[in-house]
């Protein structure tokens, strides 16, 4: 049986049937999953701590496992040559996992298989609520396709935060009740995330990273993720008493040196299966029903979580292989290099890109408003976005990320996964955050030396753009305030826009 770095779970699917007394387990580590894009240290060693602790959770049930390792000197250095190198010295009579999440190596495997005229069976992801082939179905009949429908359809379909075949509260979403930021006295109070000191195994691999991968960015030097079951269980029962009942209020608020705040931190355990959303979906709810956190912010975790994840999944495989390169947009130019280094004058990107390197985290606003906002305005090719953000983050895996980035932060599929392109300028950085106090930036600028380059890119962006968007009803109002500007001013905007582009240059990586 084949166990991938994101299928660590005991009670998996492809487990059911498992006979220990003739069945096996092949996992292998390879390079090519930390290269295919320049993942950065806390990514790399997320995924192979959590691997070698599920190894040794398995062979300490009795489990025969195969384990390739990153310094066995045979190891070929990818998937699909590994698993060749296995099948002939294995001589297995047939291959069976759980679906993977990512299309490229299902097909790698899949390739493999067929060389070597063997089964290859697939069962169902049980960590979701819903299947592929359930989101196809929805996705037939749902046109245009948005997120807010399949998170009803699925609240009705599993009875969740649901009374007599109605949302509790009356409500769907609780927005206005959310979603506000600190002020500016800032957080206060701010529970303490929950972090665990490596092991003997975890420092291993910190070692072995800092060293083999020498050259890739980021930082160990903080790093205290969960890596196995107990740990994120865990870590979901101190968010859920700690940090839920702020959850929803402070969800899109940023603050600097404060990178944590209250959200909570499961993503990577979910998206390596240490979790499933059911019990973390019921964990949240039941901390609503038992009066410890209010609806608001329970709703807007479990729409996180029921909602985005499970329609981002349906979206990635609906539209794989062509969705990685969609480019509605038409955007051309390189990712800035400072996105590997977060060395730039603008405060906001240095805090969202510093976090990033130091803990392979930032919360979904720095992610979608600060550093997705401003490649999609100065006109960064999607791809390339959308290869940072999977090799920076510790829960990025292709499924959940490129629809994220490719559609939700870029825009480049049209609007599949949002109706408009999230633009703003800076003054909604300002209103969110502290980072424009120590700026040398002025958020309220457009041209001039004070520019922001946020608001200067925002007015060069609906220029660019305005004729595309004028068919798009939630762009009238940014589109009527665009036509304010005097011939002068539009000038001068592009002039700036282009000065900031020129300062800021092309990235050092190729992708």
């Amino acid at each position: 049986m084949i166990v991938l770095g994101d299928q660590l779970d005991e009670q998996a699917s492809a487990f059911d049937g498992f006979d220990a007394a003739q069945d096996a387990v092949w996992m292998a580590e390879v390079a090519e999953e930390s290269t295919h894009v320049w993942s950065t240290k806390p990514r790399i060693a997320v995924f192979l701590g959590a691997m070698r602790h599920f190894r040794e959770t398995l062979v300490a049930r009795g489990v025969t496992v195969h384990y390739l390792a990153l310094s066995d000197p045979a190891n070929p250095g990818t998937l699909q040559a590994a698993l060749t190198d296995a099948i002939a010295r294995l001589h297995p009579q047939a291959l069976g996992m759980t679906a993977p999440g990512d299309w490229r190596v299902l097909h790698a495997l899949r390739d493999v298989a067929r060389h070597h005229q063997l089964p290859l069976h697939l069962s169902d992801d049980r960590h979701f609520f819903s299947t592929v082939r359930e989101f196809a179905d929805h996705a037939r009949t749902h046109r245009p396709l948005r997120m807010e429908y399949w998170y009803r359809e699925m609240r009705q379909r599993f009875g969740i935060l649901m009374e007599q075949g109605k949302p509790v509260g009356g409500r769907w979403n609780f927005d206005t009740d959310n979603r506000k930021s600190f002020g500016k006295a800032g957080p206060k109070d701010v529970p303490p995330p929950t972090r665990f000191a490596p092991d003997d195994i975890t420092t291993g691999v910190i070692t072995e990273v800092n060293t083999r991968f020498a050259e890739h960015p980021g930082s160990l030097a903080s790093f205290a993720w969960p890596m196995i079951r107990p740990q994120a269980l865990q870590a979901l029962q101190d968010f859920v008493s700690q940090r839920l009942p702020g959850f929803g209020t402070h969800q899109d608020a940023m603050w600097t040196h404060e990178p944590w705040l209250y959200h909570s931190h499961l993503s990577s355990s979910l998206n390596l299966k240490l979790l499933t959303a059911r019990e973390v979906v019921q964990a949240a709810v039941d901390a609503w029903q038992s009066g410890h956190a209010p609806l608001a912010s329970v709703e807007g975790f479990v729409r996180q979580i029921l909602g985005w994840r499970e329609y981002v999944r349906g979206v990635y495989w609906t539209q794989m292989p062509g969705y990685v390169d969609r480019n509605e947009l038409q955007a051309t130019r390189d990712l800035p290099a400072f996105y590997w280094t977060g060395d730039t004058d603008m405060a906001c990107l240095r805090a969202a890109i510093g976090q990033t390197l130091e803990h392979g985290y930032a919360h979904h606003i720095q992610r979608l408003m600060v550093t997705g906002l401003y490649a999609m305005m100065l006109g960064v090719r999607p791809r390339d976005v959308h290869e940072w953000y999977l090799a920076v983050y510790v829960d990025a895996v292709e499924w959940v990320e490129m629809p994220n980035t490719i559609g939700m932060s870029q825009y480049a599929d049209g609007g599949l996964m949002g109706s408009k392109p999230y633009v703003a300028t800076g003054r909604y950085i300002d209103r969110m955050s502290n980072y424009c106090k120590g700026c040398r930036f002025d958020p309220g600028v457009s041209t001039g030396a004070r520019a922001c380059p946020f608001t200067t890119l925002y007015w060069d962006f609906l220029l660019r753009h305005e004729s595309r968007l004028q068919s798009n009803e939630r762009m009238k109002m940014p589109l009527k305030h665009l036509d304010r500007l005097d011939a002068e001013q539009r000038d001068a905007v592009r002039m700036q826009a282009e000065m900031h582009r020129v300062s800021v240059g092309a990235s050092s990586r190729d992708g």
